[in-house]
């Protein structure tokens, strides 16, 4: 211990020292060496990175390894690990291992010298954040970003405050069936067929019991099918659930409705809005873009926008988001709504662009490292995330057109970290694009029989669409079929399924 703190001791003074207590580290390492019961109990509370001395971080890092194998950790079993070790012949050797255990001082208080050690680590990543703020608000050679740079900071926070949260999310058998007992309840309560958030959609409720916190779900389809429609309609449908609830004094935790955060990519956000209250007015949305309504219609517009105006409906339809920059996003409106965002939607996906680090050009790794980030998010706020996703054209090249899971554009990792992949099939988008020539009068019969044929299947197919559950963690796969109006986008039940 002595020569640790000559050690220190001897080296130039900095201008401001960094939060550390090495003492506090040798105690600890010392008392694991002599229990390696505690050595069990306090490998997964800290990480080697906590240490402020480089050594005693490979000492705990070494102690872990060996642990990890059911194998005893003590100065003799350690020492062939640091023959060769630089930063150990600095303090005399492997015999150092020894100097550890001389006192065994750190017995008693262990547990409590384990949390000093993280919590100043904690403080150290902080003194670093905050130099790196200050760095980059000062340097102005480059090109001036202050809300950007604001989000980094923001997303380097988060990362300090989210570090060492494995033992917080550790729960006993009790804690977590409380928590199942709980969703049961809930389903319970609201009619059956409801466990998560709910869809709006009593068909698409039954078939996978509402979106589940924690989940990330992916819904899929060819330009022209509806997805954005579909995001839209269960977006708004879950945040007047949650609005009626609260009107009605439904607790919160007891609301299958959820407010919800909606990042729209490609849309603008008075666009979504267009789609709302044509759906909600039964006004088509290009009368209402191109201001061909009645004052009729106008009044009625007007009355749905009155009743919306309460609506816990967020839009950010800021473009070019990076992942990195949605975590921060949400993370902030959590804050403002008391954390009572219950479901966020992103479209789409492949608009969302990575850190810049892992990618290197490669679009399959950056793909990957945005459902990943999708996923954790997910988790880290205990929230549904619905994300819309484009699929290859290999799809066109097939007869039967319905979506499969190898469609998932640009990386199989979409289809890895989805607890869900829906996908949205509309037939009659594709018998329309297949009408034969028009018949007229003097055509052969060969025309109207092929006319009259186009119109046989397009009446069978118009207006309905699938919503094909591919794959699903918590139940089964199949297809749900809905009623899709594209004069105001709306997509219901159908009851003749």
């Amino acid at each position: 211990m002595a020569t640790l703190a000559f050690n220190h001791a001897a080296q130039p003074a900095e201008p401001m020292q960094l939060p550390r207590n090495v003492e506090a580290e040798a105690a600890l390492l010392g008392a694991m060496m002599i229990d390696n019961r505690l050595a069990d109990d306090i490998v997964d509370r800290i990480e080697p990175g906590h240490f402020y001395e480089p050594l005693h971080g490979r000492i705990f890092a070494a102690i872990k390894t060996l642990r990890s194998s059911d194998m005893l950790a003590t100065p003799v079993t350690l020492r062939p690990m640091f023959e060769a070790d630089e930063g150990m012949k600095e303090l005399g050797g492997p015999a150092y291992l020894a100097s550890l255990t001389g006192s065994g001082a750190g017995l008693i208080g262990a547990r409590q010298f384990a949390q000093q050690i993280y919590d100043l680590a904690m403080l150290r990543a902080l003194v670093t954040v905050g130099r790196t703020l200050v760095d980059r608000a000062m340097d102005t050679s480059e090109e001036v970003n202050p809300r950007a740079q604001i989000e980094a900071a923001e997303e380097e926070l988060f990362k300090v405050a989210a570090d060492g949260g494995a033992e917080s999310s550790v729960k006993t058998f009790v804690q977590a069936t409380t928590m199942a007992v709980k969703m049961a309840e809930r389903a319970l309560n609201s009619g059956g067929n409801l466990s998560g958030v709910t869809t709006g959609l009593d068909s698409v409720n039954a078939k996978i019991g509402g979106m589940h916190h924690s989940d990330l779900m992916i819904l899929a389809g060819r330009p022209g099918m509806g997805k954005t429609s579909l995001a839209t309609n269960i977006a708004f449908n879950a945040a007047r659930r949650w609005m009626r609830d609260m009107e009605d004094g439904i607790p919160p935790s007891q609301s299958v409705g959820a407010k919800v955060a909606f990042f729209s990519l490609e849309m603008s956000a008075d666009q979504l809005a267009t789609r709302i209250l044509a759906e909600q007015s039964g006004i088509s949305s290009e009368a209402l873009r191109m201001g061909k309504i009645s004052r009729a219609e106008f009044e009625k517009l007007a009355t749905a926008a009155a009743e919306l105006e309460n609506l816990p409906l967020f839009i950010d339809d800021t473009g070019g988001l990076s992942i990195g920059a949605l975590h921060t996003r949400v993370r902030r409106l959590q804050r403002r709504h008391n954390n009572e965002i219950g479901l966020v939607v992103v479209d789409y996906l492949q608009l969302l662009t990575g850190s810049g680090k892992s990618s290197d050009g490669n679009r399959v790794q950056e793909i990957s490292e945005i459902s990943r980030g999708l996923k954790t998010l997910a988790k880290d706020l205990n929230v549904p995330v619905l994300a819309l996703s484009q699929l290859s054209r290999a799809v066109e090249q097939r007869e039967d057109k319905r979506p499969q899971l190898s469609d998932l554009r640009e990386s199989g990792s979409i289809e890895q970290d989805a607890d869900m992949v829906w996908f949205v099939f509309r037939e009659d988008y594709y018998v329309a694009q297949k009408e034969p020539k028009r018949p007229m009068e003097g055509d052969d019969g060969k025309i109207f029989e092929d006319h009259a044929k186009w119109a046989t299947d397009m009446e069978r197919v118009f207006g309905l669409a699938e919503l094909i559950v591919a794959k699903q963690r918590h139940g089964a796969t199949g297809k749900v079929v809905l009623r899709f109006d594209p004069t105001i986008t709306r997509f219901s039940d159908y009851a003749g399924y």
